[in-house]
């Protein structure tokens, strides 16, 4: 009988720094990204000996969502065609980035390097190349950001390449509106990563908040679909920052709640017909089996 083999990777959560690791930033100025990957994981599944178009996949949250579903998907894949380099996450990640730019998709590097090597990550790129960065939160400060980050699929999905070819169309253009922003946005990790490593729950409020600033310069519809429910808790005290997750547009937002705001953000994502997605933190990276 024919053995299945399967491989899985996790999804991911951009906390500051996204759109830093695309294009031609990285080479320009250098990007700067802050992630973690949760528990919610693409499984990619094959018969021994087929093709790669035989690959089965299942996927823990919808297509478009933000959360870094086509690396993920992509990151098993390599996995399942070449297990020779099953101990290798950096060179899975690489292929997973490889296919997607064949593809013609325009993309950066965080996405395939959280989903190969899991936990947290802060990530530098130069150039075409990525230096992980010395990287530990500590648990109280994971443990808070546990409690209070709600992710929240809008039930509308987007297409990332749309977003991507928008503001690189712009950035190629020397809008520096666009260049402004992803300056701010870039300096967000920063703070992010130093808030994470010393509890400075102050420091991560800004961080989003900077990124919510940056991301409006280079283009106020990736936070379009989420300001009608989400300003106005910002206002009364409810949320303390939010942000698109992934290109944005659509797809999922991540929210910070205060201290008590919980209910009343409940209520909100309800009224607005949202799906609270459930999540955990997840410290593995690729797997494979069979």
């Amino acid at each position: 009988m024919t053995a299945k083999i399967e491989a899985s990777a996790p999804l991911r959560v951009d906390l500051a720094g996204g759109w830093t690791d695309v294009g031609p930033y990285p080479t320009d100025f250098g990007g700067e990204v802050v992630n973690f990957a949760i528990n919610l994981r693409v499984i990619a599944k094959i018969m021994d000996g087929h093709r790669e178009d035989g690959i089965e996949y299942e996927f823990p949250a919808p297509r478009g969502s933000g959360l870094g579903t086509s690396s993920a998907m992509n990151v098993a894949s390599a996995a399942l065609m070449h297990p020779e380099e099953a101990g290798k996450p950096e060179a899975l990640a690489e292929r997973a980035f490889l296919t997607e730019s064949l593809e013609g998709n325009l993309c950066g590097r965080q996405d395939q390097w959280a989903s190969a090597f899991g936990g947290f990550n802060h990530l530098l790129f130069i150039g075409n190349s990525v230096e992980m960065m010395p990287f530990e939160p500590m648990n109280s400060a994971k443990n808070w950001l546990k409690r209070h980050l709600i992710i929240a699929f809008s039930g509308e999905s987007r297409r990332s390449g749309e977003m991507q070819e928008l503001v690189w169309g712009r950035y190629s253009d020397g809008d520096m509106g666009v260049i402004e922003g992803l300056n701010i946005i870039r300096g967000s990790a920063r703070e992010m990563a130093s808030g994470l490593q010393k509890d400075r729950r102050d420091l991560v409020v800004k961080s989003l908040r900077n990124v919510c600033k940056g991301v409006d310069l280079i283009d106020k519809s990736i936070h379009e679909p989420f300001r009608e429910a989400l300003d106005p808790l910002v206002s009364n005290g409810t949320v303390a920052a939010w942000k698109a997750l992934g290109a944005g547009g659509g797809g999922c937002v991540a929210i910070l709640c205060s201290q008590n705001g919980l209910g009343e953000l409940k209520h909100t994502i309800e009224a607005f017909d949202w799906d609270i997605i459930e999540w955990d933190y997840e410290d593995q990276g690729v797997q494979i089996s069979g």
